[in-house]
C-alpha cells in the first residue's frame, strides 16, 4: 500500500508541515499522508535515525518516508532518495537516513541532482524533499532527476545507542537500545540510578522509576503514573549504562 509518512522535528506550533503537506497534495493528490512524528529531537540527527528505524517497521511495503531533522539545510549536506526492504526514504545526507540504511537486508541509493526553479535556502523540506516524495508516492518515479550512488556519504554506527534519544509528552524516556538485547535481569542504570526492570506499568508503584520494552521495541524509561523525565532529570542525551552481555553490542 502505497502512503506518504512525516517524520520531522517541524512541531505542530509553526505553519511548516502545513506547508509541506500542501506541496504533497499538490504532486500526489489522493495519497494518503500519515504525520508519525513532528516532535523528532530538534538538530539531533542522529537521534532522529535511531527513532526513525524503530517506527518505520509498521508501515507496509512501498510508504515513502519524508525525513526532515536537518540542521544542514542549504549547506554543503546532498538530498538523497533510499530504497530500503521495499520502503522508500527522501531526505538530507546527514545521518538521518542511514541507520535504516544500515540494518536493511536491500537497499538502493540516489543522489537528488534536481533542483526546483524556486527553492528557498532554508525550506528544502517544502521545495525539494516534498515533490520528489510525492512523485514517488504517485507512481512516477523521478529517474532523470535522480543519480544513483553507492552509498551515504554520512553514516551513523547502526549498533545500538545507549543514550536517551526521545521523550514523549508522559515523560518516558526512549533509549535508542532495541529491547531483544536485554531480559529482566539485565541492570539498567541513568544518573547514577539503578532501575528495576518491569513488564508493565502496573506493576511498579506509584511514582516508581523503571525500564521496561515499549511498543516500539525500544528500551524505555517510565514511571507509573508520574514523568520519569522529570522524576529523574531525563533530557535527550543523556547516557544509560548495562550490565551484563547486551552491553557488548552497543557503542
Amino acid at each position: 500500500m502505497t502512503m506518504l509518512v512525516l517524520f520531522t522535528d517541524y512541531g505542530w506550533a509553526d505553519p511548516y508541515v502545513g506547508q509541506v503537506k500542501a506541496a504533497l497534495s499538490r504532486e500526489a493528490p489522493g495519497v494518503p499522508v500519515i504525520d508519525l512524528l513532528h516532535g523528532a529531537p530538534d538538530f539531533n540527527a542522529h537521534a532522529g535515525a535511531q527513532l526513525l528505524d524503530a517506527l518505520c517497521r509498521s508501515f507496509p511495503s512501498g510508504s515513502v518516508f519524508f525525513c526532515v531533522v536537518d540542521p544542514g539545510v542549504g549547506g554543503p549536506r546532498q538530498a538523497v532518495v533510499v530504497e530500503a526492504d521495499g520502503r522508500w526514504y527522501v531526505g538530507p545526507d546527514n545521518g538521518l537516513l542511514s541507520i535504516v540504511a544500515a540494518r536493511a537486508q536491500a537497499v538502493r541509493y540516489w543522489q537528488i541532482a534536481w533542483r526546483p526553479e524556486a527553492l528557498s535556502d532554508t525550506f528544502h523540506g517544502r521545495d525539494l524533499f516534498a515533490p520528489i516524495a510525492a512523485w514517488i508516492a504517485a507512481g512516477q518515479f523521478p529517474e532523470s532527476k535522480l543519480k544513483r550512488i553507492e552509498q551515504l556519504e554520512v553514516r551513523f554506527d547502526a549498533a545500538d545507542l545507549p543514550r536517551i534519544i526521545y521523550i514523549d509528552h508522559y515523560g518516558n524516556a526512549w533509549t535508542g537500545l532495541r529491547g531483544g538485547l536485554m531480559t529482566g535481569e539485565a541492570a539498567l542504570e541513568v544518573k547514577g540510578r539503578a532501575l528495576p526492570y518491569c513488564r508493565t506499568f502496573g506493576e511498579a508503584g506509584k511514582g516508581e522509576a523503571f525500564w521496561h520494552v515499549n511498543s516500539s521495541g525500544l528500551v524505555e524509561i517510565a514511571a507509573n503514573r508520574a514523568s520519569a523525565a522529570a522524576l529523574l532529570g531525563l533530557q535527550v542525551g543523556d547516557k544509560v549504562s548495562l550490565a551484563g552481555p547486551a552491553a557488548d553490542a552497543l557503542h
